[in-house]
């Protein structure tokens, strides 16, 4: 009996396309939004930008990916065979990424922590109106 060949994905001689291997690795949610991203210029093989979603990757290759205002750079270790749970989706790449900017201070950040309120910051409430209308003379 002869044993049937079976195909290792993992194995370098079997590249997969880049836009599959993106849905694979859990980069992006679907396999149509990674094309899209690889269409659009927003990813890069090994330093050269591609426009090509059917263009093939293997084991040892570098991605750099601007997502989400975020450069992502990424090794590939293996190709993979299918999308599986996210435990199993990391051993599919090594994570070289910067790590994110830190945070801004915001606006709820700025505000005064006593409840107090900053000048000129909105409508006036119940109590502001009140204490204006009887400055102007209106309330007795």
């Amino acid at each position: 009996m002869i044993n049937p060949v079976t195909t290792d994905h993992n194995a370098p001689e079997n590249p997969i396309r880049i836009d599959k291997w993106l849905f694979f690795a859990r980069i992006f949610k679907s396999r149509s939004l990674a094309a899209k991203a690889v269409s659009s210029g927003d990813v890069r093989l090994n330093g050269s930008k591609i426009d090509n979603a059917a263009k093939k990757v293997c084991a040892g290759n570098t991605l750099t990916i601007n997502k989400d205002r975020r450069v992502l750079v990424f090794e590939i270790a293996s190709v993979g065979s299918r999308r599986g749970p996210y435990e199993e989706a990391k051993q599919l790449y090594i994570d070289h990424s910067p790590p994110p900017p830190q945070r801004s201070t915001s606006a709820i950040d700025a505000l005064p922590k006593n409840g107090s309120r900053m000048l000129g910051g909105g409508r006036p409430t119940k109590k502001e109106r009140r204490q204006t209308d009887q400055l102007r003379g209106r309330l007795s």
